[in-house]
């Protein structure tokens, strides 16, 4: 009597998303990288294992020429091949400028177990000791582990995976330029495979940005001796619906700026209070112009969650209809 044969389980498929970057970046003849490979020249060049690999083109462009167009078509792309049942994951390669964007937003709007890893490199294609293959071949690794499920959106860079909230490129030219602040990477792709050792605690998934968030508009107005209101004025006269103020210490400002926060949060604009520091949250502490005062005129805390990630959750809840107070923000900061 013959033996019975146990089917195989089915190979995990992994998505590649082509979005540019240094990633697919190639020398011109004056020496400037640009992005110009496609999907099919990033895959070739590397090995899946069992993994089975199909390349999707998106855009072909540096991350520091995306606008909030380009980070929909991000958003819209990932949804619809997270919802092919014979997809595992999807793998974003993207330019590390605007990386900790990218995957922020895709995070606040990811609705499925499934894995959405972001990924690119620090050298460009061309060059003899690229990380684009390596980091590739790891991104893609965690998108079609078991133990990333349920993680959100993440980075994988170096070796090392990263939740998308709190995570920023830390660093210009370094190999290993993502950090995540007040923490580290929740696990590694070592020879070993996939590790995941700390798993991201995520609100409730928020709504895919629609059109109205294209133009959306929200500035960042930065603090310094002497900074006055001129620059936050200015962005609300060129249509800023919100305006994140990246505060001194623990979020402070001074008597022209807290001026201007009760004139703006009056006339209906919000007034988002972050910090310049590196790392820590804002900590409404001081008055006399600083963060007590602020917040009392109406200023809402953006706790822990670092700067241009405080302006992309802004623009995605006004964009959406959602009413912006300290109740919508909390799930978020």
């Amino acid at each position: 009597m013959a033996g019975s044969k146990t089917d195989a389980p089915p190979r995990a498929r992994v998505v590649v998303i082509a979005t540019g970057g240094t990633i697919a970046s190639s020398s011109e003849p004056g020496g400037a990288a640009v992005a110009r490979r496609t999907a099919a020249q990033l895959l070739g060049s590397a090995g899946y294992g069992d993994v089975e690999v199909e390349g999707r083109d998106l855009l072909n462009l540096g991350s520091y020429l995306l606008g909030h167009h380009e980070l929909r078509l991000i958003a819209d792309a990932v949804a619809e091949e997270v919802a092919r049942d014979e997809v595992t994951g999807v793998v974003v390669s993207h330019g590390t400028d605007t990386m900790e964007e990218t995957a922020f937003l895709l995070d606040l709007v990811h609705d499925s177990d499934k894995p959405v890893v972001l990924t690119g490199a620090q050298r460009a294609a061309d060059q003899p000791d690229s990380d684009g293959p390596r980091n590739l071949r790891e991104a893609v690794a965690v998108a079609a582990s078991p133990e990333a499920r349920g993680c959100g959106a993440l980075i994988s860079f170096a070796g090392r995976i990263f939740a998308a909230r709190g995570t920023r490129k830390h660093h210009t030219v370094a190999a290993e330029p993502f950090r995540t602040l007040d923490g580290g990477p929740i696990g590694r792709v070592g020879p070993a495979g996939v590790r995941i050792t700390a798993r991201p605690v995520r609100p409730a998934p928020l709504e895919r940005p629609g059109p109205r968030f294209d133009d959306t508009r929200v500035d960042v107005v930065a603090l310094h001796p002497g900074a006055d209101a001129a620059l936050a004025r200015a962005a609300v006269q060129a249509g800023a619906r919100a305006v994140v103020l990246a505060g001194t210490g623990v979020g402070n400002a001074n008597h022209a700026l807290l001026e201007w926060v009760s004139e703006a949060v009056a006339a209906g604009t919000v007034v988002g209070l972050s910090t310049r520091v590196a790392e820590g949250p804002v900590v409404p502490t001081y008055g006399n112009g600083g963060g007590v005062d602020l917040v009392r005129a109406g200023a809402l805390s953006m706790g822990g969650l670092p700067l241009y990630q405080a302006r992309l959750l802004l623009a995605l809840l006004l964009s959406e209809g959602v009413p912006v107070d300290r109740a919508t923000l909390a799930p978020h900061v």
